[in-house]
């Protein structure tokens, strides 16, 4: 399968138009089953950090201002994603902020975009809650450094979706969970998921039939 860029930012609000700018950006490249590269950075976007963001991200004032500047850090990212297809965990958030930030720059923000809570959801309804750190817990994921940091969210994120794509392989007989199959399975609602699966087990037999 293609490789997967795993995608997470912090910022100093909740949207880009309330005026939210990206704080920290990192990057994870997922391919064959394995993490195959990194990239990560502080970002100054010459905005204020609140309090309350710094104490939930540990993300200081003093910290933005000694890093590169957001345009230059956001080429990079871009640079680092190329065409690859995006993922993130709640990519809702996650993809405004690229689309946001890339735009300031003049970049166009093409790539496709899957998202590994409403993948979790509908893989693992029996999961306490859908929190990154709840389902880092469930699936006893490996958990490096501090939650709400970018990279750390991102690897966490990463891992994640190794093992969404390892549980399709293993008990749903999906040869290839590559993004488009991710993208068409959230796209299901509760309804529609039992013939979605039924779906899958007919192209598998098909797929097995004529091999």
């Amino acid at each position: 399968m293609s490789a997967i860029a795993v995608i997470d930012f912090e910022t100093s609000g909740l949207l880009p138009e309330a005026g939210g700018r990206a704080t920290e950006v990192a990057i994870v490249l997922v391919e064959q089953g394995r993490v195959i590269d990194r990239f990560a950075s502080l970002m100054n976007a010459g905005v204020w950090i609140p309090p309350f963001i710094t104490e939930l991200t540990g993300i200081s004032n003093e910290m933005v201002r000694a890093a590169p500047a957001a345009a230059q850090v956001m080429a990079q990212a871009a640079q680092f994603v190329g065409d690859r297809p995006l993922v993130a965990h709640n990519a809702s958030f996650d993809r405004k902020f690229w689309q946001s930030e890339l735009a300031r720059v003049g970049l166009v923000a093409a790539q496709p975009f899957a998202c590994t809570v409403l993948l979790s959801r509908r893989l693992y309804p029996d999961a306490p809650n859908h929190k990154l750190g709840t389902l880092a817990e469930f699936h006893a994921l490996p958990r490096n450094g501090r939650a709400h940091r970018a990279l750390s969210d991102a690897e966490v994120t990463a891992e994640l979706l190794l093992r969404i794509q390892r549980d399709l392989r293993q008990r749903h007989g999906v040869d290839a969970p590559d993004h488009d199959f991710l993208q068409a399975l959230q796209q299901c609602s509760k309804a529609t998921l039992p013939r979605f699966w039924q779906r899958q087990a007919g192209a598998t037999a098909t797929a097995t039939a004529t091999a």
